[in-house]
């Protein structure tokens, strides 16, 4: 047996090294699965909640408009109000006992994460689109546009670029919170890291082994985000177009790319 600290951390991934890394893999999984239809539920429960009521709106557009957005408005204050490891218990064996519904808990696991997230997530696009400037939908419906086609053209995509951010940064939290899951049996990295230290009752080794595979998924995860922020951004050297249509009915002059070597 080693008689060393790395010593210990050599053979435990040599014992338990793909244990640990199948539990990474549900772990990313969950994360970015649940992360993912998570958004989805976000981004329409935050439409949901922006949707304006006018004065001329019939009465029962405005009672069912109202009705929703208070429905809606509930489920975020609930599922952010309570901690996810308290919703898997609920949700894991409440459906079991109230409605006779045996789920897997790698299901359940889907669901807690999915729905979790979209509470946090409709705040965040809630707030995306009401930080774009109220004269891009002043002038979206002053060339003719209806509420869905400005939200879909217009304020969307600007909305969707500011929570970017967020929306990696509940990636991140997804996927270290994925621990609570494991009491409801969810073999994720923490499950499967206490699994293998009770064996040798080595449990400082194995979970810095553990706390260095967290610390890989969550910054590869941050620098991909990152990444996919700037290419949003597009390029950063672009040139205006100074071509008027109206001005040369010629045609248009391309503009030089690099500068022509020599002397004129």
């Amino acid at each position: 047996m080693p008689e060393t600290f790395f010593g210990w951390v050599v053979y435990l991934l040599q014992q338990y090294g793909s244990v640990l890394l199948k539990g990474a893999v549900v772990t990313l999984l969950l994360a970015v699965v649940g992360t993912f239809i998570g958004c989805i539920i976000g981004l329409i429960v935050g439409v949901i909640q922006t949707i304006p009521l006018e004065d001329n709106d019939s009465k029962v557009k405005r009672t069912l408009v109202r009705c929703l957005q208070r429905l809606l408005d509930a489920y975020v204050e609930v599922f952010r109000g309570t901690p996810m490891i308290v919703q898997a218990m609920v949700v894991y064996y409440g459906a079991m006992s109230l409605f006779d519904i045996d789920m897997s808990p790698l299901f359940a696991g889907f669901l807690v994460v999915s729905i979790n997230t979209g509470a946090y997530m409709a705040e965040t696009v809630r707030g995306g689109i009401e930080s774009v400037d109220p004269g891009q939908k002043e002038a979206a419906i002053a060339i003719g546009m209806d509420h869905i086609q400005t939200m879909r053209c217009v304020i969307l995509p600007q909305a969707l670029r500011n929570v970017m951010p967020q929306l990696g940064n509940n990636l991140i939290i997804n996927i270290k919170d994925t621990s609570v899951l494991n009491v409801i049996s969810v073999t994720e990295l923490y499950f499967a890291s206490k699994s293998a230290a009770g064996v040798y009752y080595k449990y400082f080794e194995i979970f810095f082994i553990t706390c260095v595979i967290y610390f890989i998924m969550t910054f590869t995860a941050s620098r991909l985000l990152r990444w996919l922020e700037s290419k949003m951004d597009g390029p950063k050297d672009y040139q205006l177009v100074t071509y008027d249509p109206m001005m040369d009915p010629c045609g248009d002059i391309p503009l030089p790319t690099k500068k022509p070597k020599g002397r004129y």
